[in-house]
């Protein structure tokens, strides 16, 4: 069997690896810039990539931009339809947060379209991996400890589950802001300051460092005045997120837009979720 990688970043670039160190073959395109193993065969077009393969995988996110497919390991941008032209009728496409013109341009072309992101076991990983980059751009970011800093996540998802318990075991105090009363039950019930996103702003006062994980517009102009100066904002959102990034350049805040930490930080590690979710679907597939 072989499989057909089309864009990505670090993570397809390991994914590839582990595919062939598992008796597949391997076929590139879109990823110029990675450096792949002996064994792996890079296509010059999207038709040459994906003809004949027993699977199609795409990155996550597979489109982070409207129209376009995310190819960061490219010198090239690539627009979703040119893939899609190529994509076989009845091919299996396996691609991370798929998007609904994403899954409009499957169904057009009559393709087997499953999202290894909505995989709870999948999930999981990635909120672990992302947790522990998130650690590694706020030392990196930051001059002095963490420890004894202030820290306030908005949302509380996945991500923010993983990351809190982490952030606190540095020494951080941690304040967790939802909208949902019954993730806020959560944050307290672990021992974290719990604060309705209405009621962010008092959060906000006094707060070294932010991180964003909700994928709305939640740090806003008039919040983002509420934080002290040489304060840190972190966004983990896909784009655009949920900074107005505008308003902090501003203010002079520095805010970071930062999804994608897992391919970043542990590109192995997020490799193997990616197969084993695509591992999962194939079983599923019977194939």
């Amino acid at each position: 069997m072989v499989f057909a990688l089309c864009g990505g970043d670090k993570r397809i670039a390991r994914l590839a690896t582990l595919l062939i160190e598992d008796g597949y073959g391997v076929r590139a395109w879109a990823l110029e810039d990675a450096p792949l193993i002996d064994g792996v065969r890079r296509c010059g077009t999207a038709e040459e990539c994906v003809n004949g393969v027993g699977c199609i995988v795409l990155p996550m996110p597979c489109a982070p931009q409207r129209g376009m497919l995310s190819t960061p390991l490219s010198p090239r941008r690539h627009c979703l339809g040119e893939l899609f032209a190529a994509v076989p009728p009845g091919a299996l496409v396996c691609a991370g947060s798929v998007t609904e013109e994403v899954r409009t341009l499957a169904e057009e072309r009559g393709a087997r379209l499953r999202d290894y992101g909505a995989l709870e076991s999948f999930r999981a990983a990635n909120s672990a991996a992302t947790a522990e980059g998130t650690i590694g751009e706020l030392l990196h970011e930051t001059p002095g400890l963490l420890c004894g800093c202030r820290a306030v996540i908005t949302g509380c998802g996945r991500i923010t589950r993983a990351l809190a318990p982490r952030l606190a075991a540095l020494g951080m105090r941690v304040t967790v802001s939802s909208r949902s009363a019954d993730s806020l039950a959560w944050a307290g019930a672990l021992g974290f300051s719990a604060v309705p996103l209405e009621k962010l702003e008092t959060a906000l006062n006094g707060a070294d460092v932010v991180i964003n994980t909700a994928p709305a517009l939640v740090l806003t102009a008039s919040r983002l005045t509420e934080l002290p100066e040489g304060a840190l904002v972190l966004d983990l959102a896909s784009k655009p997120g949920g900074t107005d990034f505008d308003a902090a350049r501003a203010f002079g805040i520095r805010a970071l837009s930062a999804p994608g930490l897992p391919g970043k930080w542990s590109p192995d590690a997020a490799a193997g979720a990616v197969r084993d979710a695509i591992y999962r679907i194939m079983e599923d597939e019977k194939l």
